[in-house]
């Protein structure tokens, strides 16, 4: 069930998306990424692993998730 008192509206890889979770690491999981070897930035600064789980969320905040590609 959904809480709407956690939830927040962030600007996630470009588009408005609605976060259930309040910290960066749980948002990662939330979309799909737990396990994968990606990059995430906050507001346009880069968050390491290690950071994530205490790294909060806050409405607005513009987050990005990358994932590396192969080919060339």
């Amino acid at each position: 069930m959904t809480d709407p008192q956690h939830e927040l509206t962030v600007i996630l890889n470009g588009q408005p998306s609605v976060a259930l979770v309040d910290n960066l690491a749980a948002l990662v999981a939330e979309n799909g990424y737990d396990g994968a070897r990606v990059a995430t930035a906050l507001n346009g600064v880069f968050v390491p692993v290690g950071q994530r789980a205490t790294t909060p969320l806050r409405p607005g905040d513009r987050i990005e998730i990358l994932s590396a590609r192969q080919g060339g």
